[in-house]
């Protein structure tokens, strides 16, 4: 992988392909650019792609200190600006996709548009509690068994490859402490409704099988939104179903096109 440093704090990336408008791919909580691999590989044949690893995942350094989603949104808009990145595309999975929408509202010139892949946005009142307890449990002595049953439970349906699923939870359970417990935290902290508010690019919400948004009240936040839903697959679904995500995608782009030059 290449890197850069900022602010002393090394940050990982893979590129491939050419072609405008480029698209930068940013993973979830405690996973890394691999979690993208069907888009880099169906994109790169006409875009050129930025695969990122956010800085205490997988190749790029630990944050020095606390995790936030407006700090994410920050390094992949410097990083864009020392690759000469010019109004990309932005996707995101889950707080990825939280990190897409807030580089929408923190650097409004940059993206061109965004999509975001079943991220907890404007979430209903009775997930927002169930989250809120999660939060909880993982400031407790003893909590791992209660991270494992989460990421168990709440990210993946039975229509999921199994494997996969394994792999998923290997990887999520295997990142260290302060990175698991701190970006839940900033996922937790993020004011990503008021995010979503002032976001004026084309914007693509994918949700998955089960939902972490609100439908109504994320069009109530940003009338544009486009929202679409995939058939039998978790939270992963970019994973487990890629040509339905990649389909949708290259439909937004179409749809999209006269007003953002994504084609």
């Amino acid at each position: 992988m290449e890197q850069r440093t900022r602010d002393g704090v090394k940050l990982a990336f893979e590129q491939t392909g050419s072609g405008s408008p480029p698209l930068v791919l940013v993973h979830g909580w405690t996973c890394n650019h691999r979690y993208f691999a069907p888009q880099r590989e169906h994109f790169a044949k006409r875009h050129r792609v930025v695969s990122v690893d956010l800085c205490g995942h997988g190749e790029s350094d630990a944050a020095p200190g606390d995790y936030s989603i407006a700090g994410f949104a920050d390094d992949v808009a410097w990083l864009c600006g020392e690759l000469g990145v010019e109004k990309p595309v932005v996707i995101g999975h889950s707080m990825g996709g939280m990190t897409a929408l807030e580089i929408a509202a923190r650097h409004p010139d940059l993206p061109s548009a965004i999509v975001v892949c079943d991220s907890p946005v404007a979430v209903p009142p009775a997930l927002a509690g169930n989250l809120a307890a999660v939060a909880a449990e993982l400031h407790k002595p003893n909590w791992r068994p209660a991270h494992r049953a989460f990421l168990s439970d709440a990210l993946f349906i039975a229509a999921d490859d199994p494997k996969r699923k394994q792999q998923i939870l290997a990887d999520m359970t295997s990142a260290p402490d302060r990175v698991t417990r701190g970006c839940f935290d900033a996922i937790m902290k993020s004011n990503i409704d008021a995010a979503a508010a002032r976001c004026k690019v084309p914007f693509l919400y994918l949700a998955a099988a089960a939902p972490l948004t609100d439908f109504a009240k994320l069009r109530e936040l940003c009338p544009h939104v486009v929202i679409g839903q995939t058939v039998g697959a978790g939270h992963f679904h970019q994973l487990e179903v890629p040509e339905q995500v990649n389909a949708m995608i290259d439909r937004f782009f179409d749809v999209c096109a006269d007003v953002c030059a994504l084609r």
